[in-house]
């Protein structure tokens, strides 16, 4: 019976601590007012830290050479194209501009520079030189490229250019390095290109590199040579007694066929041959046209013969010759050219009745054979051009 009150007082006691630990009544708390915490509202934009940007960057990109030059956008596979970047700040302020090219259908590593920075002050113009050169892989055709500069606080710019890239009709390139017997012999004519080259080179003893490289482009255009044959020596040096370098090589650029009418013959025998560096390149079309030359940098002890001439008939004649015996170092260029406009003169009654001007003789072919007629062929063409 004891044990039973103690238990009433005890679920007394409970009950009396849990009303008064609920503190606020029910109605005190359906008449308050919840409220939520605030949210910070966000605008339907960023705010520009440049809302009105001053002035703009005018881009163009022009190439090196005259004006007036034809067909300078021409080049061939690994012949560079030098073109000049210039931005200009219109704006009121300096800019830090960021050029970049945009390579468009051309390959990123055939320009010398795809991205730069410029400090442009207002109203001032920055250039900036950009080579372009074409891969031996190039495939011939038509390309272009952007360039375009923006900066902080100004309008960008931008712009485009475009060049050729004409094909290698026939090319030939050889490197050899090593220590023993080696022999090449190359025989080159082209009646398109008034061309004719010949080429003899044997040696015996020991050669870090000896290249030999010819191209040719029958209708070249802008600076593109018709033809150009590279030479490089490096280091020839005789082993044993009798080893020699010996070497014919000889160029001819025939007027008949609408050349320079120009020739040059090398010859050598040498025991020793630090370098030759040579270059004989034959402009016939082109925006250097009628143009033949000759260019060799050699450090030889032996024989070395130059024998040069050029041959317009009835109008001029040069000869050069040198012969060299013992040690030299040599430096010579030989630059032929025909700036002369020759007329068929006027024979019979077949001329035009104004003074001074006569009509282009047309010959005839006396032959049967496809090779005589193919002859005539191109004397009729030249007496057409000329």
């Amino acid at each position: 019976m004891k044990e039973l009150f103690l238990i009433f007082i005890l679920m007394a006691l409970q009950a009396s601590a849990t009303v008064s630990d609920q503190g606020i009544s029910s109605s005190s708390i359906l008449g308050s007012t919840w409220t939520s915490p605030s949210t910070p509202s966000i605008p339907s934009y960023l705010p520009s830290p440049c809302p009105d940007p001053s002035g703009s960057l005018s881009v163009t990109i022009s190439q090196t050479g005259s004006k007036d030059e034809p067909d300078k956008q021409y080049t061939t596979q690994g012949r560079p194209l030098d073109f000049i970047v210039t931005v200009k700040n219109t704006g009121s302020s300096e800019v830090e501009a960021d050029v970049c090219v945009k390579p468009e259908g051309c390959s990123l590593d055939w320009f010398s520079w795809t991205s730069t920075s410029m400090t442009i002050p207002a109203g001032v113009s920055r250039s900036q030189e950009l080579q372009v050169q074409p891969d031996m892989n190039a495939v011939a055709g038509k390309y272009s490229f952007g360039v375009e500069a923006s900066a902080k606080c100004i309008n960008s710019g931008s712009s485009k250019a475009s060049f050729v890239v004409q094909a290698i009709d026939y090319a030939s390139e050889t490197t050899v390095s090593g220590t023993g017997q080696f022999q090449i012999n190359k025989n080159l004519r082209s009646m398109n290109s008034g061309i004719k080259s010949t080429k003899s080179v044997l040696f015996s003893g020991s050669v870090d590199a000896l290249v030999k490289n010819e191209y040719l482009v029958d209708e070249a255009k802008g600076r593109n040579a018709n033809f150009q044959e590279k030479d490089q020596v490096d280091n020839y040096n005789a082993v044993v007694q009798g080893d020699a370098l010996l070497g014919s090589e000889s160029f001819k650029s025939s007027a008949v066929f609408g050349g320079v009418g120009a020739k040059v013959l090398e010859s050598y025998d040498v025991q020793q041959m630090e370098f030759k560096d040579q270059d004989f390149t034959l402009h016939q079309t082109g925006s250097q046209k009628k143009m033949a030359e000759f260019k060799t940098a050699d450090n030889f002890t032996g024989y070395y013969l130059i024998d040069a001439k050029q041959t317009i008939p009835g109008q001029r004649s040069m000869k050069e010759y040198e012969e060299y015996v013992g040690s030299f170092e040599i430096n010579r260029r030989i630059l032929f050219r025909d700036a002369t406009k020759t007329k068929t003169p006027c024979l019979g009654t077949d001329c035009s009745s104004e003074p001074g001007t006569s009509k282009a003789q047309s010959f005839t072919s006396p032959c049967i054979s496809s090779s005589c007629n193919d002859f005539t062929n191109k004397l009729n063409e030249l007496a057409k051009s000329a």
